[in-house]
């Protein structure tokens, strides 16, 4: 299958939201519960919202629009506009097209694309039709460390081989969060559903009487610093860490070769009670500057939530689970009218905000009060 099959929009559509209805009537209750839960008691989960939400607007009027538009410039390329499609693992549990169907409506709407290590779908056929599209936005491979540097330096070959422009790693997750939600509905990943990328099987633990799986097993073989060295050694492509919280750990990153971050809390699924990605965002812009790539996921629903998140020091922003709801809901088809859905929204954010251009969105846009505790 190298295009995806159309299919009817729900009546009704206009916002993001309004996708989520149709697309659990369209999934098993095991996936749903795995692709909308959080950690623990969803705390973070809740708090990535309600952050942008409680950020307010200063609009400023009587100004000279014409001519703007929503152009940024990241990783020395200039995009039609700032927003990239979050890396999702095993998207074919929502659809049958999975990435593919993804993959063509971000290229359509000039949006860029992270594809999940996990990814249900082919590398190479992801990446013909992002490829094929020379507006399309960036397209990036995900990547988990996996303790076989064999098996890794052979992935990083055929991702770079396939065509994908940087990598990033994922770091704030080296073992799954505490996840009530898909516990208690007793999620599996089907048996015809796999990561097929990945290949091979992980090498079985080798643990003694009364060791911990986690602290003897897992750790043991998450990544270090030691892995972050291998692989800008390895491989030529820029490599952005997904999961920095902490400014130590950002300018160490950036000491070792790191290109740029995602400012990620892992969408509230890994470690419950994180900040939400919008307080962790403007530290991290201040302390590194403004020349260091930085893009930020959690909770992106809306137009205003990206001019926020670009006035608050994003170069760009990931959209997640609600392109996985348009997916499940109507498939390409879906995907691609929630980006222009997006897309529409901020053009009107900027348009009745008094911003031109992107470069024009700062602090000043954002009303000093509406911030909460955490942001100061």
């Amino acid at each position: 299958m190298s295009t995806p099959r159309i299919e009817s929009l729900p009546e009704g559509l206009a916002n993001l939201a309004d996708f989520e209805p149709a697309a659990q009537a369209r999934v098993d209750a095991q996936a749903w519960a795995y692709l909308n839960g959080g950690a623990a008691d969803e705390i973070t989960l809740r708090a990535n919202r309600a952050a942008w939400d409680a950020i307010q607007l200063q609009p400023r009027v009587l100004r000279d629009l014409a001519g703007g538009h929503t152009r940024v410039n990241l990783l020395g390329r200039t995009l039609r506009h700032p927003i990239l499609l979050a890396p999702i693992a095993y998207q074919r549990l929502f659809h049958a097209d999975g990435e593919l169907a993804v993959a063509h409506a971000a290229a359509a709407q000039e949006a860029g694309l992270i594809l999940s290590a996990q990814a249900s779908i082919d590398m190479q056929a992801v990446a013909t039709p992002m490829l094929a599209d020379a507006t399309a936005g960036p397209l990036w491979f995900q990547l988990y460390w996996r303790d076989d540097r064999d098996f890794m330096r052979d992935l990083l070959q055929r991702v770079q081989a396939a065509g994908f422009q940087a990598l990033v790693l994922t770091v704030d997750a080296p073992v799954h969060g505490a996840r009530d939600r898909e516990r208690r509905a007793g999620y599996q990943l089907p048996d015809h559903i796999r990561a097929v990328n990945l290949g091979g099987r992980k090498k079985p633990l080798d643990l003694q009487p009364g060791q911990s799986v986690l602290f003897d097993g897992l750790m043991p073989r998450a990544a270090t610093w030691r892995e972050i060295d291998w692989l800008r050694a390895t491989s030529p492509l820029p490599l952005l860490l997904k999961g920095v919280t902490h400014i130590g750990d950002a300018r160490e990153a950036l000491d070792r070769g790191v290109t740029g971050f995602i400012v990620s809390n892992h969408g509230g699924r890994a470690l419950d009670t994180l900040p939400p990605t919008a307080a962790l965002l403007p530290p991290l812009r201040a302390a590194l500057g403004p020349e260091v790539p930085l893009l930020v996921d959690g909770g992106i629903r809306r137009g205003t939530d990206v001019l926020k998140a670009m006035a608050l020091g994003a170069d760009a922003v990931l959209l997640g689970r609600p392109y996985v709801h348009a997916l499940a809901a109507s498939g390409a088809l879906g995907v691609a009218h929630a980006l222009r859905l997006l897309r529409d929204e901020l053009e009107i954010a900027m348009a009745l905000s008094g911003c031109k251009t992107l470069a024009e969105a700062s602090p000043e846009l954002l009303w000093p009060g509406s911030f909460p505790a955490y942001f100061r």
